[in-house]
């Protein structure tokens, strides 16, 4: 066992943790904050993805005591301070960028990563950048309109470039 401290969606927590305790299984079950989805347990799906330290994480692929001291945010640290859905949050919906929305979590936050280091992206970059996130529903086409809305891009605009 292990003491561990992050800062998860702005909120400093602290807790006892097994050392073989991957980050995912500590927010989902520590934390109760279960937005963060696991698909595969072997980081291939993508479905687990959070922000540690504002870079792109598979947490099903890191201990939690490698996430000491880090900042976390997950799915649910995304919506905005009202509670209301961000923009790119909204965008999905907009967009029907989701079907199960088993993915959506990681999804939206491999996206906002993207945005972040580059705020108006290709289709091809957007493709490029998702290829760690598998969707079994949606075929990408509505998750990559909804993140070309969020980045203030008009889909067909770009498809036509």
């Amino acid at each position: 066992m292990a003491q561990v401290e992050m800062t998860v969606n702005g909120v400093a927590v602290s807790a006892e943790v097994a050392d073989n305790a991957t980050l995912s299984s500590y927010l989902r079950e520590g934390l109760e904050l279960t937005g963060t989805h696991v698909g595969c347990d072997t980081g291939q799906c993508g479905a687990c993805t959070v922000h540690v330290n504002g870079r792109p994480v598979k947490s099903c692929n890191m201990f939690a005591v490698e996430a000491e001291g880090a900042e976390v945010t997950t799915i649910e640290g995304m919506a905005n301070p009202d509670g209301s859905l961000s923009v790119l949050q909204q965008a999905f919906q907009d967009n029907h960028g989701l079907q199960c929305g088993f993915c959506t979590p990681g999804m939206v936050m491999s996206a906002a990563a993207l945005l972040a280091e580059n705020p108006k992206p290709t289709e091809a970059e957007i493709r490029a950048w998702l290829t760690g996130n598998i969707c079994r529903c949606t075929g990408y086409h509505n998750i990559i309109r909804a993140i070309l809305a969020a980045s203030g891009q008009d889909a067909a605009a770009v498809a036509a470039e």
